[in-house]
């Protein structure tokens, strides 16, 4: 994974601390940001590496955390960005992504193309369901994916595989919770009907070597 300039491993006395006094502290001590990225980068890389592969997600992740260190200033607690720093950065990347939209759909549809499936250690939550676990992501859901609207896949993905709540979700994309819902509610719908009627859930995880 590439390494942020400027961002690298943070110190043991950092752990302690809530994301929130980590940023607020980092204002006047920038070398204090790093504990975010030692917290973070590993999740983040594995969801933009989902939706774009590898390669693109290692400079993702570099520029996600650029930006959040750049608008640290800017982070506000008390203004729903609470003290886990995971939406924040989950919203960053999604936004970043969005520059990627083509690319994206190109890699779920090459994914829709190759005949085998591949297990993955990772589930994929179904919130709908309160976290109902599923053991696949095949061919079908990534072609079922490809042809989501991107406001929708955004949605879908980061409380599928950026594991976040409603809640948080909402907070990455500044949006309410309750457009979070209907979103949700209409992509599992979309995905469903794409599958015939199967339960995405059911299937298996898009392979990230795919």
């Amino acid at each position: 994974m590439t390494v942020v300039p400027g961002v690298g491993i943070g110190t043991a006395c950092a752990d302690a601390e809530s994301d929130a006094s980590v940023i607020a502290r980092s204002r006047d001590e920038p070398e204090a940001f790093a504990a975010l990225f030692d917290r973070h980068a590993d999740a983040v890389h594995r969801y933009a590496a989902r939706r774009l592969g590898g390669e693109v997600a290692d400079d993702l992740v570099a520029e996600t955390f650029t930006t959040a260190f750049q608008q640290r200033h800017r982070y506000d607690p008390a203004r729903g960005a609470g003290a886990d720093a995971r939406p924040w950065l989950f919203g960053i990347a999604t936004n970043l992504v969005s520059r990627h939209r083509r690319a994206e759909a190109r890699r779920f549809k090459a994914m829709a193309r190759v005949p085998a499936l591949a297990d993955h250690d990772e589930p994929l939550a179904d919130r709908a369901a309160d976290r109902v676990v599923a053991r696949a992501v095949g061919r079908e859901l990534a072609a079922a994916l490809a042809a989501l609207p991107a406001r929708h896949r955004d949605v879908l993905l980061l409380v599928a595989w950026g594991d976040l709540s409603y809640g948080e979700a909402a907070q990455a994309l500044g949006i309410p919770v309750g457009t979070v819902r209907s979103r949700l509610h209409r992509a599992r719908s979309k995905l469903r009907e794409a599958l015939g009627g199967s339960n995405p859930t059911a299937l298996r995880e898009v392979s990230d070597h795919a």
